[in-house]
């Protein structure tokens, strides 16, 4: 039996299969039969998420169940990151909302927890479901801000960084920082200094994927300075959106080559997280031990001191990091490795990271330089070696 591939055949065959009519659908959703029967029919092509969300529930599903799951070839459209594109773009345009759905207050619970079920697509790499429910949280976060006022601009302002990461993850650079600067504005309606704090790190850290580097760096500086804690004295949540503006400051300083300010930022970042005993997460930022040494093996790997950065390897805890983010550093220790010409041990350490995040070796991707290099310079190619070479487009 085929999928149902619009919204309102998705809706009849969840009620049907729930032997549910369409008057108890609306009892128990609290949406009005029209709505239902407007987007069985055809007549409504969507609605607001706050509609879906309570139909969604109803049924015992997800809204993405009713939005409708892709498949893994689909992953990446381009439509739905330009339906992203618009809906941050256009401060009047809705997409993915219907604006004959209006007068029904939205609920600032319903809308949280759309917002925190959008971060746990971005977490565990959902970006296609991500990007076809953005549309319409940013919509819908977008009529609560005027009918419920600053209480609903948190969400708003999240919605919009999750849209500045999507942007990211697919190269949308220019879009990433548009939606960047919306979050941010988003944020000042709020009155949440913390989270203001934060999109602010988000902003750098999307200059720095655009190559604005010294942009980044200063933009980082600047918004660390106006807001620094006292290390032994402010709680952990205000050092780790501070740590995090610091290590956005370290890799714009390491991408222009400026050892002395990475090693600045470094030892900055380092002090505030000798409060932590483990990493933390607050405000969707990620910031401890393992976050300053991951990113020290990183900067100094990029710094061609790879002796710093196989001593900062040596302080992370791999179980304060997820597979794919131990993985990444797994291919900066192995770049410090192949430079110190200890190329076996490189290749090893290639082959673990390999296995967690595959991702990166592709043509292009962050494997690609330093299987390269080892390919280059080994005498001898293992069978692991040549398929690696064959990931990452290497000639061997």
């Amino acid at each position: 039996m085929t999928e149902p591939d619009n919204i309102g055949d998705r809706l009849r065959s969840l009620r049907d299969g729930r032997s549910m009519t369409r008057n108890e659908l609306a009892d128990d959703s609290g949406v009005d039969v029209d709505l239902i029967e407007k987007l069985e029919h055809g007549r409504r092509r969507t609605a607001r998420l706050t509609s879906l969300t309570r139909l969604a529930g109803a049924l015992g599903v997800g809204v993405s169940r009713l939005l409708g799951e892709r498949r893994p070839e689909e992953q990446g459209s381009r439509d739905d990151v330009r339906n992203v594109g618009d809906a941050v773009v256009s401060a009047d345009s809705m997409p993915g909302m219907d604006a004959d759905d209006a007068g029904e207050t939205p609920d600032l619970a319903e809308l949280d927890a759309a917002v925190d079920a959008a971060w746990r697509d971005y977490r565990s790499g959902n970006m296609s479901r991500l990007a076809g429910n953005l549309p319409g949280l940013i919509g819908e976060a977008r009529l609560a801000v005027g009918e419920i006022g600053a209480m609903a601009a948190g969400p708003l302002a999240e919605a919009h960084q999750l849209a500045a990461r999507l942007f990211v993850h697919y190269g949308r650079y220019d879009l990433a920082e548009i939606a960047a600067e919306r979050a941010i504005r988003a944020a000042e309606g709020g009155g949440d200094e913390l989270e203001w704090e934060t999109l602010h790190g988000t902003y750098s850290w999307t200059l720095l994927r655009e190559g604005q580097v010294r942009a980044s760096e200063d933009h980082a500086v600047w918004i660390a300075e106006r807001t620094e804690p006292s290390m032994g004295e402010a709680a952990l949540r205000d050092l780790t959106v501070w740590g995090d503006l610091m290590m956005a400051a370290m890799a714009a300083a390491c991408a222009g080559d400026r050892c002395a300010g990475a090693t600045e930022y470094l030892g900055l970042a380092g002090s505030a997280a000798r409060r932590f005993e483990h990493d933390r997460v607050d405000h969707h930022v990620g910031f401890g031990p393992s976050r300053v040494a991951t990113e020290a093996t990183r900067a100094y790997a990029t710094l061609h001191e790879p002796g710093l950065a196989l001593r900062s390897a040596g302080e992370v805890h791999a179980d304060e990091l997820s597979g794919t983010a131990y993985g990444r550093h797994l291919i900066d220790v192995a770049r410090a490795q192949a430079e110190i010409r200890d190329l076996r041990a490189a290749e090893e350490t290639l082959r673990a990271a390999e296995s967690l995040c595959a991702r990166s070796f592709r043509p292009g991707g962050p494997a690609c330089s330093v299987v390269t290099d080892v390919v280059i310079d080994v005498g001898h190619l293992t069978p692991e070696l040549r398929h690696m070479a064959r990931s990452v487009a290497v000639e061997v």
